[in-house]
């Protein structure tokens, strides 16, 4: 079966290639962002508390972030290394990976829980200001999420149990299952049941625990490949650092979003007068939760890259890897250029989605979000062109590289840029930080990608 796929990967016409692998991988990242994104939609339109809902959502997703930055970093370490070792016929080593795994996860677990538990509290106040109601639902929504974010922790460990062994159908399936049942709890708990952000957080949780059993399920039902053990959960450190040191990488990537996420919204909160602050605070917060369609759709086909790139310059196949390269990054463009459009022609009916309610504020928010997107939504192929760089860079085993990118265009530039624009009193000039970031990094991502080109492509030997 493994021959099979690396002559797949080997013959297989590359835009075609791209294509067929890509496709599902940005499914699934894209479910990834249905939580947070559900949970806005139904807050903000609760009624007399959805403006206010709406900020404590915003103010609380930097620890969502992180949560999932440490749980992909993790995850993909664990990706790797179970790979090469089912690879290797290793069925003991494979063993202590996922027991190592469940350690990991629950390690992961019990300091989310510590926050939750301790300091949620003090991050929403820093961030809320003297918007006491804000402050309360949005300290009540992080603590239920922390504190029960077991579900979402497992979930990326065993998503991974089922990926390493090419049951990634199983996982999808579990994913899915999660985010209906997320939908279908979010209306009852926060509409019929009126429990407000509350519901809207418990609704998230139990739909991460559900796709964390679905899973489990899977894995101890169907994946075979694998033996599992009480005992090889006993921590090794040489697998712990084996998971990190591939993982680390990732995780500082994918944590870089909520540094940029926190960053934003404290430089948002300087602006002129504490209306326009939180109505900015609010759009924005919104604005980016839509905008996860467009990145995680690049981050779907930079992992794209990475598979196929890595394994043909494994093979040392100059023609493929170049192929790959020109693919890889045309086929980023295309998926981003059609996102825009589609951005461009629906941004009023996206903004209303999260503001159907009626209301001043409510209108102001449709007005403002509408705005951000068709400006925002300017940018797209130039960050998608930098996502794509950032899986060649790591399919050729860069690791300073890619992460040099994340910096650019997550902290270096946004923050600066964001801050000046804040300054000049146009309420909506702030939305031209983001394509303004993407085209500089952009620039800087193509003169890191002609280095990389040069040296690693540039010197191997034409494969007839």
């Amino acid at each position: 079966m493994e021959e099979i796929k690396q002559n797949k990967m080997e013959t297989t016409p590359m835009h075609k290639l791209i294509w067929k692998m890509g496709l599902p991988m940005i499914v699934s990242m894209i479910l990834q962002s249905v939580y947070n994104i559900v949970d806005t939609a139904f807050v903000i339109n609760m009624g007399e508390d959805g403006i206010a809902g709406n900020l404590a959502l915003t103010y609380a997703f930097p620890i969502q972030l992180l949560i999932i930055a440490v749980g992909v970093g993790t995850g993909v370490g664990i990706n790797a290394l179970l790979s090469k070792k089912l690879g290797e016929k290793d069925g003991g080593g494979a063993t202590r990976i996922v027991g190592n795994s469940i350690f990991l996860g629950v390690c992961i677990y019990a300091v989310f829980l510590l926050f939750g538990l301790f300091g949620c509290r003090w991050f929403i106040s820093m961030q809320a200001g003297g918007n006491a109601k804000a402050a309360a639902m949005g300290t009540s929504y992080l603590k239920i999420c922390c504190c029960l974010s077991f579900g979402a922790i497992g979930f990326t460990v065993y998503e991974r149990f089922l990926q390493s062994t090419g049951k990634t159908l199983y996982s999808t399936i579990s994913q899915i299952s999660g985010a209906v049942l997320n939908i279908v709890l979010d209306y009852v708990f926060i509409y019929p049941c009126h429990m407000g952000i509350d519901g809207a957080a418990w609704a998230t949780v139990i739909g991460q625990i559900v796709s964390l059993i679905v899973a489990m399920l899977f894995h101890h039902l169907a994946n075979r490949e694998i033996k599992n053990s009480f005992k090889a959960i006993k921590p090794s450190w040489a697998v712990i650092k084996g998971i990190y040191k591939i993982g680390i990488s990732a995780a500082l990537m994918q944590g870089l979003l909520s540094v940029m996420m926190l960053g934003m919204t404290s430089i948002l909160g300087t602006a002129e007068n504490t209306e326009t602050a939180e109505l900015l605070q609010g759009s924005f917060g919104i604005y980016y939760k839509i905008m996860q369609f467009a990145l995680f759709a690049s981050f779907g086909l930079s992992n794209t890259i990475i598979s196929v790139l890595s394994f043909n310059y494994g093979l040392q196949n100059r023609q493929r890897v170049k192929e790959c390269i020109k693919f890889g990054i045309l086929d980023s463009l295309i998926v981003a250029a059609a996102i825009t459009v589609l951005f461009e022609c629906l941004a009023g009916p996206l903004a209303k989605l999260f503001g159907m309610a009626s209301g001043e504020g409510s209108e102001a928010i449709r007005s403002t979000v509408t705005v951000a997107i068709r400006i925002t939504s300017l940018g797209y192929i130039f960050m998608a062109f930098s996502v794509a760089v950032q899986g060649v860079l790591q399919a050729f085993r860069y690791a300073l590289f890619p992460l040099l990118i994340s910096f650019l265009r997550l902290c270096l530039f946004v923050f600066p840029i964001a801050y000046l624009f804040t300054l000049s009193g146009d309420v909506n000039a702030v939305w031209w930080t983001f394509p303004i970031t993407e085209v500089a990094t952009a620039v800087v991502s193509a003169l890191i990608l002609k280095f990389a080109y040069r040296k690693k492509v540039c010197t191997m030997e034409l494969v007839k």
